[in-house]
């Protein structure tokens, strides 16, 4: 019977052992992920993220974006589908037409900490402006995707 009991301890310290490894595993893979994320920047009480550029960096955004209240992504058209782009500017006015945010972006993932509420959007790649409204409500993340036309961004 003591030996019985002893090999279920054994046995139980062993799972328990394995969930602690694996906890910590995924621990790590998150703070390696996070490490991937670029640095959140401040333009007055707006707090925002750009990037993407490498896999890292971008499966690093993915992952968060939902946390944030607005992400967008930025691309053209190519062919049957899109190729990123970065270095867009942005420019985000709410509903009185106030500028809130102001930047140009260093790949094509742009999260954004926003109020509740109504917002205008000028994005501008290689001179030609997209204007897109969107509506940002709280406890949500909306995702949009600026798309220009083929050809925007080749000089």
């Amino acid at each position: 019977m003591q030996n019985r009991n002893h090999g279920k301890r054994a046995v139980s310290l062993l799972a328990a052992s394995l969930l602690a490894a694996g906890l910590m595993h995924g621990t790590a893979a998150l703070a390696q992920a996070d490490s991937a994320l670029p640095a959140v920047k401040t333009s007055g009480s707006i707090e925002y993220l750009s990037g993407g550029i490498g896999i890292d960096e971008s499966t690093a955004i993915k992952n968060v974006a939902g946390q944030w209240p607005l992400s967008l992504v930025f691309s053209v058209k190519s062919g049957a589908g899109a190729e990123y782009a970065s270095n867009v500017t942005l420019v985000v006015r709410d509903a009185k037409g106030a500028v809130v945010l102001e930047t140009t972006g260093s790949g094509p993932y742009l999260l954004v900490k926003l109020e509740p509420g109504t917002y205008e959007l000028h994005a501008t790649l290689s001179g030609k402006v997209l204007e897109q409204q969107v509506q940002v409500k709280a406890r949500t993340s909306t995702r949009l995707e600026l798309v220009w036309p083929a050809g925007t961004n080749k000089n």
